[in-house]
């Protein structure tokens, strides 16, 4: 420190006795040579001293003594050292020259220089502070240009009205410069009707004047009259420069001229200003606007030096139509033109690294910012975290992260959508809570990144605290941040809260309505949907495509068609329904209700992409139209559709042999790059319908990270193959790899014992069910009355049916089904009679168990009472389980001639096993009468199956009928049927 004094005092002195050693010469010369000469050879002295002092220090120590000796009363001296002040980027000392009272009475003149200093330098609030001071000591045609420039920048209207009173009130109205600087100011104010006034009253107009207004008519979007005012100069004869084209050809492209861009262009090649840099520039980005980027690069390509914004605005054009390749290819060009890279280029081209090349170019480009010493910038290490992130290279992102001292939200913002990209969801939210605590307080985009962690997560706790910060810091008004705190709070389960939020926002955009909206469809809640889009009409919000899809999806859960047909007439009339996405949507819809033939149409009328393929198979699948969806793949594959995974998922559970799908199974290995776990269980299940169980269990061995979803799919496949042991053996491995089992593994161990019919075991599995905590559960109760009925202990699973507090339809249907199953229709009908008494209604399946022990028991005239009460009084439509219950109890009976009534007037045709038990009743009271005509029935829908032609011709001989015998007996020969073998099976004890 004491060093720099001695050099600083050392420099001080040489250069004060230069300055008076000169001062000294000049005195002398004065008497010769004239006074204008003297006095410049001593403003050289007095400049060359003053720009001597590099430092603050220096220059300080000068001020003092020009203020000891009275020099800087001189209003050169006066005027240089307020200059040198201001290049130091020192405005207070400057401004304090004023206030010192070096100037008793500045003049204008002094006023005028210290003023344009103040401008030159950017200076702006400083300037304004400065002229409130000394307005009152008079002012020019220079000083008020620059200080109404000073209110343009600092956006402060109110100081410019006053300056333009004081003009008009000095009589300084009618100077160019001053009006050019008055229009300019309140067109970028926002008053262009203002400006045009001005604008107006202006006797004399240069080209500054001009280009002002048609610049401002650019910037407040009115680009007719931009337009207009342009082809007025022309017809004055005003010859037109850059600045004129530049704001208008900007605004081109936003509302999509090309006609007038292309009468721009021609313009400036006729005017010879078509190579002036921000031109190219301009014209690089408006063809780009248009979606010509053809026109770009010729532009581009006709620059005969192409600067480094020329090229920056061709990489930019590139990237925002995703040609990362052309891109790149600029980039090298300008590289090899010598043109170093800038943070504009850096920041524009790495996104193409991560979009379509790799690390390798972005690892060569990440060397090129070092070399060029752009490293430490604060834009280009968010870019370089953002790109390495997308990469994959989170490590490295985090190195460059961690290394970079200076971070702002910027940074701290490239790393949290880093790792949300990368679904290190609670490493983001834990950054998120990191940057806080470094004092880094989030922004907008912070706030929505950590939420979107949330939103994965589910954890509402956190949610919540991120919403109370949101709160705190004033960010309610921020549409953005609230529209993603709707959608978390619906994402994590709490639609509630979302709702409540929406209810308080003041302003609602149309994207806050789709949120509700589809958050409301999602959880089948399609009443509240529909309230929302008819409250949003009502206050005019006009709806859009996503709106359409989320009320259209919210029909699709409550299959209500008659309002989903008039939401399809409202997306006719606003001109929606050629998107495929509202297509797709349409066709779930109608499908879902039921509707097929709508969805079919719709589908033929559009051009299907994978996702309208998937829609249609799912709504064949859901009408068990099973057999049209391989037909409809083949379809897919001739159109050169290509299947994805839900396509798979679709077809597998309707293949019609195995060897079907083998195939798809094979497509599936083949062209997908990853196998999901939805496939592996669908595969799983579809060779357990083939009794496969070898392929299930080659298809769990070679899954490398087993889920629970995966053990369990594989154990449904063995209760499906009838593998219970196998099934108990992978029950323990489970348990001894530490995977937790949930309520569906308990489901599939019982299905398991009510094979073995084991009641031992099953005590043992409802012990482990109990401790693990699932008896609480509804379905697992459920399953444990069936599996104890099963296994024999029917005063055991009455047990379990009296405990348990919660009990729906299924669970008197389980008990009700038990009572059938060991013959107690007595039992059965009275545990029936006490559940219509607690109010809780039957259902289909319910009604299948009670008819089944009115069978079992005999019980005709309850039977007959309850199969008539099931649509009459409940509304169940009575499927072909309910006819052959009643068939059954009938044939039992010997109410011959009510079950073949039963069987002419049912609304579809009988199943196999419905006409064999009426068959065998036929034949058990001897009716050959009936059973020859059901014989006949069954023998058609059969198509030729031994069992069938066995039953009839047993009739046939126990009638007497031995002629018909025979010919039954000769026609399955002649079609090469023969009578099953009969197998005893003897126990050895």
């Amino acid at each position: 420190m004491a060093t720099h004094c001695v050099n600083l005092s050392k420099f001080f002195k040489i250069t004060w006795v230069q300055y008076q050693w000169k001062k000294n010469r000049i005195k002398s010369f004065a008497s010769s040579a004239p006074t204008s000469e003297a006095g410049h050879l001593e403003a050289e002295a007095f400049t060359v001293l003053v720009h001597n002092t590099c430092s603050l220090k220096c220059l300080r120590a000068l001020h003092a003594r020009l203020a000891v000796t009275g020099s800087i009363r001189d209003n050169y001296v006066f005027t240089v050292l307020v200059e040198r002040y201001l290049s130091l980027g020192k405005p207070a000392p400057a401004a304090s020259l004023f206030a010192e009272g070096y100037h008793s009475r500045p003049t204008v003149y002094s006023l005028n220089l210290a003023v344009r200093c103040f401008s030159d330098h950017g200076f702006h609030r400083e300037l304004l502070d400065l002229y409130r001071e000394l307005c009152g000591f008079g002012s020019d045609n220079f000083t008020f240009p620059p200080v109404i420039k000073a209110c343009t920048a600092v956006s402060c209207l109110r100081l410019g009205r006053e300056v333009h009173c004081r003009v008009l009130r000095t009589g300084h109205g009618g100077n160019v410069g001053v009006q050019t600087a008055l229009l300019d100011l309140y067109a970028k104010a926002g008053q262009i009707n203002v400006s045009r006034r001005v604008f107006d009253a202006m006797v004399e107009r240069d080209l500054i004047s001009w280009n002002a207004m048609v610049s401002g008519y650019s910037l407040n979007g009115c680009f007719q009259e931009a337009v207009e005012m342009l082809q007025e100069m022309q017809q004055g004869g005003m010859r037109l420069n850059a600045s004129t084209l530049v704001g208008i050809i900007g605004m081109c492209g936003g509302v999509e001229a090309k006609d007038v861009g292309s009468s721009l262009h021609a313009l400036a090649m006729k005017y010879g200003v078509i190579a002036d840099e921000p031109l190219t520039s301009a014209f690089i980005s408006m063809y780009s606007a248009f979606d010509n980027l053809s026109s770009s690069r010729l532009v581009f390509n006709m620059q005969p030096m192409k600067d480094l914004v020329s090229f920056n605005s061709m990489i930019s054009a590139y990237m925002q139509h995703c040609n990362w390749k052309e891109a790149f290819e600029v980039f090298r060009l300008m590289h090899c033109a010598g043109l170093g890279p800038n943070l504009v280029t850096v920041v524009s081209v790495l996104p193409s690294c991560n979009e379509f090349f790799g690390i390798n170019q972005g690892e060569s480009v990440h060397g090129m910012i070092i070399k060029f010493g752009l490293s430490e910038q604060v834009s280009v290490v968010s870019a370089l975290v953002s790109m390495y992130s997308k990469l994959g290279k989170l490590d490295s992102a985090m190195l460059l992260f961690c290394c970079f001292t200076e971070k702002n939200n910027l940074v701290w913002n490239s790393m949290i959508s880093g790792y949300l990209v990368n679904n290190e969801w609670s490493r983001a939210l834990d950054a998120f809570c990191k940057m806080q605590i470094e004092g880094v307080a989030p922004d907008a985009t912070g706030i929505i990144n950590a939420i979107s962690g949330c939103r994965h997560t589910k954890d509402l706790p956190m949610a919540k605290s991120i919403h109370a910060y949101a709160v705190r810091n004033k960010f309610e008004s921020n549409q953005s941040v609230m529209n993603a705190l709707l959608a978390m709070y619906a994402d994590c389960g709490d639609i509630s809260a979302s709702y409540t939020l929406f209810q308080k926002m003041e302003i609602r955009m149309l994207v806050s309505w789709n949120t509700m909206i589809s958050g409301f469809a999602e959880i089948g809640d399609s009443e509240a949907s529909l309230m929302l889009f008819f409250q949003m009409c009502h206050e005019e919000v006009q709806f859009d495509l996503v709106t359409l899809i989320g009320v259209i999806s919210a029909l699709s859960v409550s299959e209500d068609a008659t309002i989903g047909e008039s939401v399809h007439s409202l997306a006719i009339k606003s001109g929606c329904n050629s998107d495929v996405s509202l297509t797709n949507a349409l066709i779930t819809m109608y499908t879902n209700c039921g509707i097929v033939e709508s969805g079919q149409k719709l589908f033929d009328s559009c051009s299907a992409n994978t996702i309208t393929y998937n829609a249609l198979m799912s709504g064949y699948r859901k009408n068990n139209l099973s057999e049209r969806i391989l037909p409809l793949f083949y379809q897919m594959v001739k159109n050169d559709v290509k299947p994805n995974l839900v396509t798979l998922l679709n077809l597998l559970p309707v293949c019609q042999s195995q060897l079907q799908g083998k195939s798809i199974h094979n497509y599936a290995v083949r062209n997908f790059t990853r196998l999901e776990t939805a496939l592996f269980t669908s595969a799983m299940g579809m060779y357990s319908r083939f009794n496969n169980i070898e392929y299930c269990s080659k298809i769990f061995s070679l899954v490398g990270e087993r889920n629970i979803i995966l053990w369990n799919a594989f154990l449904s496949a063995c209760v499906q193959c009838k593998q219970a042991d196998m099934l108990v053996h992978l029950f323990k491995h489970m348990l001894f790899l530490n995977v937790k089992p949930d309520a569906v593994t308990m489901l599939s161990l019982m299905s398991a014992c009510s094979q073995l019919g084991d009641a031992d075991f099953a005590a043992c599995v409802t012990a482990v069910i109990l401790r693990r905590g699932f008896g609480a559960k509804v379905l697992v109760l459920n399953a444990l009355i069936d599996m104890h009925s099963r296994c024999g202990s029917i005063s055991f699973a009455r047990e379990l049916f009296d405990s348990s507090v919660e009990k729906d339809s299924v669970t008197w249907g389980a008990m009700i089904n038990a009572y059938s199953m060991h013959g107690n229709g007595e039992a059965a009908l009275d545990l029936f009679s006490v559940m219509i008494d607690s109010g809780v209604d039957p259902d289909d399946i319910t009604f299948v168990s009670i008819l089944s022990a009115c069978s079992h028991s005999g019980f005709v005239e309850q039977g007959r009472k309850l199969f008539k009460s099931l649509q009459a009084i409940y509304g169940i439509t009575p499927r072909m389980e309910h006819y052959a219950c009643m068939v059954d109890l009938l044939g039992r009976t010997g109410h011959l001639d009510e079950a073949y009534d039963i069987v002419r007037t049912m609304p579809f045709r009988p199943s196999d096993n419905l006409l064999e038990s009426l068959l065998g009743a036929c034949r058990f009271h001897g009716n050959s009468k009936i059973g020859e005509s059901v014989g006949k029935l069954l023998i058609e829908s059969e198509h030729g199956k031994s069992r069938s032609y066995v039953m009839l011709s047993n009739i046939y001989a126990s009638a007497g009928k031995w002629s018909d015998c025979e010919q039954l007996r000769s026609d399955m020969e002649a079609k090469g049927l023969r009578k099953d073998v009969g197998v005893s099976l003897i126990g050895m004890a």
